[in-house]
């Protein structure tokens, strides 16, 4: 494409305002310090970002010498997906978790922690909470990141998450409209499709926005899924019906409108990035997210340019990029004005740094029981993570149970692993099984099959949707796979 843009115009800027991209490295690179100065106003991070929380202070504080109102975004929605804490795993459990224990001061209070410590590390608008409705329990991309099948509980946990993230000066950016709990395809691999009626949108699907909306959250983002009741042809991102008709029009949303990743295939391998962010600014989406896959500044420079042309041939109204721009400015007006004194380095630790486990262990589901064990073999019978999760963040009970268990050992076990080679590896020791929505692997329920019926002591940890009925001599459902949920099943097992 001929470069169209110049730097300093009104409408380069405009098309620069609504991208939020990401880069690589734990620094800033001078590519983006110059977009920055030149009309960026956000960046998208992501674990290969953050190696501590006083690297990614100083990452954001340098990034805000070029522009003190600058939107420093990430997807932080704690539990399985984590960013802040993707070596380690996360402090925090995920949506599932707060839904089981369904104390919305709770989830209120541990977003409002999250939401601190995003601040003191620099970090303004938080791409969570999922407001999605897991109405399928097969569900390959949610799941656990949904606060559950109920609406109205979902409903409740979104506004109460909304409400804790922002009172601690970071925006909360609502996911993923109108919905993506009743799909049986993960969106960045291909195009999911819901095949439901206009009732059963209003009544399910909209119900969490809606209180989302009336918590006043700052950002929504779209879903790259087909909704043929609302648009028979277009999905949600580059849909006008759904992002203007619907979400602005009748639910009365006036806040900034944000794509999900425009690399994810369900809109790459269809429209590709650039006329897929040249429609979707024009159905009504304000910033375009791009940064996951593609993180260089070609890519911001192409979809800058994209933008321009199509203003300049006709395709895109100048006013609608215009109002986007405006919305993102607006946005990153509040985060400055909202950014209370505890975000600001040094100003001491405050908040509620234990609220995390606190809610794992109230969220644990157990049955059965067992003396303490011994020296146990912790099996992880391990699935292949969906690209959300990652495959980098380390889960399960091993490293927890090790360090209240002295002589634990353990073994991960992929898809084609045997029970055969858990009771080789295990000996004589008390065997802990620890799997991820055993419901959807059906190799992973039938070697815990195997395993129970072998040995009958055996202890059952699902840390993913528990949908199976409790088998083994202890069964622990976590209602998730962050750190604190394994620490929190590991003292049940070590106690007994």
């Amino acid at each position: 494409m001929t470069v169209l843009a110049h730097p300093t115009d009104t409408l380069t800027r405009d098309a620069l305002a609504v991208l939020q991209p990401g880069f690589e490295g734990t620094t800033a690179p001078a590519w983006v310090l110059r977009r920055v100065a030149e009309g960026l106003t956000a960046v998208g991070l992501f674990g290969r970002n953050i190696a501590s929380p006083e690297q990614l202070a100083a990452l954001t504080a340098r990034l805000r010498a070029e522009r003190d109102d600058l939107l420093v975004a990430i997807d932080e929605e704690g539990g399985d997906v984590t960013r802040l804490e993707v070596r380690g795993g996360s402090s925090f459990p995920g949506n599932l978790a707060l839904g089981a224990v369904d104390d919305t001061g709770l989830t209120r209070g541990v977003a409002r922690e999250l939401g601190r410590r995003l601040a003191e590390c620099g970090v303004n608008l938080n791409w969570a909470p999922s407001a999605d409705v897991n109405s399928n329990p097969d569900n390959p991309v949610i799941g656990v990141r949904s606060f559950g099948a109920d609406t109205g509980l979902a409903a409740r946990h979104t506004a109460a998450y909304v409400e804790g993230l922002q009172a601690a000066g970071v925006a909360a950016c609502t996911k993923h409209f109108p919905g993506h709990g009743d799909t049986s395809v993960d969106s960045h691999h291909a195009l999911p499709r819901i095949d439901v009626d206009l009732e059963t949108l209003a009544v399910r699907e909209l119900v969490p926005f809606r209180a989302a909306i009336e918590a006043g959250t700052k950002a929504v983002m779209s879903a790259h899924i087909l909704v043929p009741a609302l648009d028979p042809v277009r999905p949600a991102t580059l849909s006008p019906q759904i992002l203007t008709g619907l979400l602005r029009k009748e639910l009365g949303y006036e806040g900034l409108i944000v794509t999900d990743g425009m690399e994810m295939n369900a809109i790459a391998g269809t429209y590709g990035i650039e006329r897929g962010s040249v429609l979707a600014i024009a159905a009504g989406a304000d910033a375009i997210c791009v940064g996951g896959g593609l993180a260089d500044e070609a890519t911001v420079i192409r979809l800058r340019d994209a933008l321009v042309a199509a203003v300049r041939e006709g395709a895109l109204p100048e006013e609608r990029l215009a109002d986007a721009a405006a919305r993102v400015r607006a946005l990153a007006e509040w985060t400055r004005s909202a950014r209370p004194a505890s975000a600001v380095p040094g100003a001491g630790e405050g908040g509620a740094p234990g609220i995390g486990l606190e809610a794992a262990r109230r969220a644990l589901a157990v049955s059965g029981s067992r003396a303490p064990v011994c020296a146990p073999y912790v099996a992880t019978l391990a699935p292949v993570a969906n690209i959300a999760v990652g495959d980098e963040t380390p889960w399960g009970v091993a490293a927890e149970l090790a360090a209240l268990v002295p002589g634990t050992g353990s073994g991960v076990y992929p898809r084609g692993a045997a029970a055969g080679d858990v009771l080789a590896a295990a000996g004589d020791r008390t065997v802990v099984a620890v799997v991820r929505d055993a419901h959807r692997h059906p190799w992973m329920a039938e070697v815990l099959d195997a395993l129970v019926a072998a040995r009958p002591d055996t202890v059952v940890v699902e840390m993913g949707l528990p949908r199976a009925e409790p088998r083994g001599a202890l069964y622990i459902a976590t209602h998730g796979a962050a750190r604190v949920c394994g620490r929190a099943a590991a003292e049940v097992i070590a106690r007994g």
